[in-house]
């Protein structure tokens, strides 16, 4: 497994990234002058992690036990814990089975467990049809992922595509399209196969209960995220007693169009934290 840390300095910080995603989904966060220690590591089978021995141990179990060895890689007996999309099942396993390593959860475009009911919320699909409709989705990961060196080929580089206009809602936070196709450009030299292997794992795992969560929770959503039903997440601020809530005009690459946000969210999410100051 390949495991990083941006040799930054201040509190410490795991990122337990979305599915197949780099750092740069996290550009405020994961840089080395961002005022975190970040550590994170690729999933098994992608980038620089190699596939396991057993094709079958890639459910969110085996995410988190993975995540549980990077701290200890680090020396880090503790630390905020960010998560996006799958690493927002990731970052509640970890919570809920070593609650003594994990300080706070910023929970970010992701729900802690049933991500197969949550998926098309915006578009109206009624639950019932929702895991049927993921599963055709991710059915066409591996002829639909191959396209996208072809999509981004003819964009201009990433700098000039940072000083167009906003092109996802009203707010001036939400222009960043050049790191966001940098993120799409690593995403187009994954296995499209194996990512579907993947995904479809993350889909089994079953909704987690959160109430003996402790330490400070915030959660994030994208109001226009077709993976995440902003419902599921009011649900589970709910469940956690104290849980804030913060709702953003952006899709499920929230992290990536309102960078400053996730920093500050993260930055107040730690002087909540015990110990903090």
């Amino acid at each position: 497994m390949r495991a990083w840390c941006n040799d930054g300095s201040g509190p410490a910080v795991l990122l337990c990234n979305g599915l197949g995603a780099p750092a740069a989904a996290w550009p405020q966060v994961t840089g080395r002058d961002s005022g975190f220690r970040v550590v994170s590591w690729d999933h098994r089978g992608l980038s620089g992690s190699e596939r396991p021995a057993d094709p079958a141990r890639v459910r969110v179990e085996d995410h988190a036990a993975d995540a549980r060895a990077v701290l200890d890689a680090f020396d880090l007996p503790s630390a905020a814990v960010v998560g996006w999309s799958l690493g927002v099942n990731v970052a509640f396993e970890l919570a809920l089975e070593q609650p003594g390593r994990v300080r706070a959860v910023l929970a970010v475009a992701g729900v802690p467990g049933g991500s197969s009911t949550s998926v098309f919320g915006p578009y109206g699909v009624p639950r019932r049809w929702r895991p049927a409709a993921g599963r055709l989705g991710s059915a066409l990961l591996p002829a639909v992922g191959p396209l996208l060196p072809v999509l981004l080929a003819g964009l201009p580089p990433w700098q000039r595509l940072a000083s167009l206009p906003a092109l996802l809602g009203p707010a001036r936070e939400a222009a960043h399209p050049g790191p966001l196709v940098e993120v799409l450009r690593e995403f187009a030299r994954h296995d499209w196969g194996w990512y579907r292997h993947l995904a479809l794992a993350v889909a089994e795992h079953a909704p987690l209960d959160l109430a003996p969560v402790r330490c400070p929770v915030t959660f994030v959503a994208g109001s226009h995220d077709t993976l995440v039903d902003v419902a599921d997440v009011r649900a589970a601020a709910r469940a956690v007693a104290g849980a804030r809530l913060r709702v953003l005009a952006g899709t499920h690459f929230v992290p990536l169009q309102y960078p400053q946000v996730m920093a500050a969210e993260l930055r107040a999410l730690l002087a909540r934290a015990p110990g903090a100051g």
